[in-house]
C-alpha cells in the first residue's frame, strides 16, 4: 500500500511538472512571435558561375577576360555573393572557378570550399577581409568595414579603396504575427540600449522584446554599431528566449537569398525598404556597399572590373542581381 502511494505520488510529481513547463515556457514560446531568426548559411551552390542552374544574373558584358589575363581574385560578405559570383559568370573564362563544396566544420566554418587557383573565394566578412590584407584576394565586396578592421589595416601599413558599387538596405525584421509593421529610429534605438523592453510600449502585443544580436566584425553588425553611434546592448538578458524577437541585416540577404515566408520586414520612419525607397533614398537606412581593394595592389584588371562595375552594363547586372545601381543605368 505505501509502495503505490510513493507510486501515485511520483506520477503526481511529474505530471504537476509537465504541467507547469508547458504553461510557463512551451507554451509562451510557441506564440511569442520568436523562432525566426537563426541565421541561414547562405548554399554558395547556388551561386556558382558557368553553372545553367545558378541563381544569377546574366546581363552580357562586352568586356571579357581571357585565360592568359591576370585574373583579379574575388571575395565577399554573404550578402553579396551573387553580385561578385555574377560578375565572374559575365566576365571571366571558364573554367577558372573550382569548387570543392565541404561540410561544416571548426576548419571551414562556412561550409563552402574553393580551391587555392579558384577566382572565386568564400570566406565572409571578417576571413575575407583579412585574406584581402594579407593579398590572396584582390577584390573585396563588402559593406563599409569596421573601424576595427580599417584599424588593422592600418596598423599593416595598407591602404585600402573603397568603391561605392552599389546601394542596399539595413533593414529590421520580426515575425509576420507580429502586429508591428513600422518603429521608428528612435524606438529602434531605444529597443537596443534597453530603454523599450515590452512590445506594447511600441504600439504591439504584451509581451517582452528579444533583441537579436549579430558576431563583432560581420557586415550588418559593423552597420547596426554605426546606426546606434556605438551606444547599444553588449548582450541579451537570459530572459530573452521568451520574449519575441526583432533582427536585423541587409534586404536582399534576407529576402532573396535566404529567404523565409514566416519573416517581415519593418517601414522605418513610415517607409518601407522597397528599391525605389532605396533609389530615392527615402528609406532612413539606406547604404552603400562597396568593392574594396589594397591601393598598392599593381594587378592592372582590378581597376579595369572596378571600372566596369561602375559602367552601365555593371549597373544593370547590379540591378539584376537584386540591388539597386548606384549610377543611373
Amino acid at each position: 500500500m505505501k509502495k503505490t502511494a510513493v507510486i501515485a505520488a511520483s506520477v503526481l510529481f511529474f505530471v504537476f511538472v509537465n504541467v507547469f513547463l508547458y504553461t510557463s515556457v512551451t507554451r509562451r514560446l510557441g506564440n511569442n512571435y520568436s523562432g525566426i531568426s537563426q541565421t541561414k548559411m547562405v548554399d554558395v551552390a547556388r551561386y556558382l558561375p558557368f553553372e545553367d542552374t545558378s541563381d544569377l544574373a546574366r546581363t552580357g558584358s562586352s568586356m571579357h577576360f581571357s585565360k592568359e589575363d591576370d585574373l583579379p581574385v574575388l571575395d565577399g560578405a554573404a550578402a553579396l555573393v551573387p553580385v561578385y559570383a555574377s560578375v565572374i559568370d559575365s566576365v571571366y573564362p571558364e573554367g577558372s572557378v573550382t569548387y570543392e563544396g565541404g561540410s561544416f566544420s571548426d576548419d571551414n566554418q562556412y561550409g563552402e570550399n574553393f580551391a587555392e587557383d579558384s577566382v572565386m573565394q568564400y570566406q565572409n566578412t571578417i576571413r575575407g577581409f583579412d585574406a584581402l590584407l594579407d593579398g590572396s584576394v584582390d577584390l573585396f565586396f563588402t559593406a563599409h568595414p569596421s573601424e576595427k578592421q580599417m584599424e588593422t589595416a592600418k596598423e599593416k601599413g595598407i591602404d585600402i579603396e573603397l568603391v561605392p558599387i552599389g546601394l542596399e538596405a539595413f533593414v529590421f525584421f520580426v515575425n509576420k504575427n507580429n502586429p508591428v509593421d513600422s518603429l521608428t529610429v528612435d524606438e529602434i534605438r531605444g529597443i537596443y540600449r534597453g530603454k523599450i523592453t515590452n512590445w506594447k510600449e511600441v504600439g504591439g502585443a504584451d509581451r517582452s522584446i528579444n533583441p537579436l544580436l549579430r558576431i563583432k566584425n560581420s557586415g550588418s553588425q559593423t552597420m547596426m554599431e554605426k546606426f546606434m553611434e556605438n551606444d547599444m546592448l553588449k548582450s541579451r538578458s537570459i530572459f530573452a528566449i521568451f520574449g519575441a524577437s526583432i533582427g536585423y541585416s541587409f534586404r536582399y540577404y534576407l529576402s532573396g537569398m535566404v529567404a523565409n515566408d514566416n519573416v517581415r520586414m519593418l517601414s522605418v520612419n513610415g517607409i518601407y525598404p522597397d528599391a525605389e525607397n532605396i533609389r530615392n533614398s527615402r528609406y532612413p537606412l539606406t547604404a552603400a556597399f562597396y568593392a574594396a581593394c589594397r591601393k598598392d595592389n599593381t594587378n592592372p584588371n582590378v581597376p579595369k572590373l572596378v571600372d566596369w562595375l561602375l559602367s552601365k552594363e555593371g549597373q544593370k547586372l547590379i540591378e539584376e542581381c537584386g540591388y539597386v545601381a548606384i549610377n543611373p543605368i
